[in-house]
């Protein structure tokens, strides 16, 4: 399946020569925008698998735009300009931007930057994913740490025996056991009201 890609600037010409270039190098463009609200509007409602724009537009211009989408978790943003200034691009870094192409655009540099910037970005996501995941787990293993406190404290038990308890339940009642700890804790605090 081809990469989905959405192109937004504010000169036609411009956006129809990258759209055949696009085309050419085997990318689908799935939509055009000619600001970068409309732009904005467009991923939120296509979600491509790239957005490319331009940094000067009107109404939005194209970092602010680009900053929109990564805060939104939307599609990663490949950046084109004219513009090769230092506030430029430390605006484009800061904005989560993945790549950045000065123009005039050379159809050999296109798709390199593309796949570049999409492997940035699933690099990024992946890695996200992992600290989300790590961090329940500790959050589960803290929830369930705090049971077992509570059931060595109530009811004498062994750590290795709080542990069991927790474990039995959760899997009699086809629950997490970080469902089954948290339902420990919220019964304690009920019978101390």
């Amino acid at each position: 399946m081809p990469t989905r890609v959405i192109i937004a600037d504010d000169e036609p010409i411009q956006r129809m020569d990258l759209k055949d270039v696009l085309t050419k190098q085997g990318y689908l463009v799935i939509g055009e925008a000619g600001d970068g609200q409309s732009a904005v509007n467009l991923a939120r409602e296509l979600r491509p698998d790239l957005v490319i724009m331009d940094i000067r537009m009107p109404d939005m211009d194209g970092i602010a735009a680009a900053e929109i989408l990564t805060q939104e978790r939307i599609a990663p943003v490949l950046l084109l300009t004219a513009f090769g200034d230092q506030p430029l691009v430390e605006r484009a870094k800061q904005a989560g931007v993945v790549n950045y192409i000065v123009k005039p655009l050379r159809e050999s540099e296109v798709a390199p930057a593309i796949e570049v910037a999409l492997a940035r970005y699933n690099e990024f996501r992946a890695m996200e994913g992992k600290a989300k995941e790590l961090s329940e787990q500790l959050e589960t293993r803290k929830v369930v740490e705090r049971a077992k406190g509570l059931l060595m404290q109530r009811y004498g038990l062994s750590e290795p025996e709080a542990f069991r308890k927790i474990q039995k339940a959760s899997m009699n009642n086809r629950k997490s056991m970080r469902e089954v700890a948290e339902a420990i804790l919220l019964t304690n605090e009920i019978n101390e009201m």
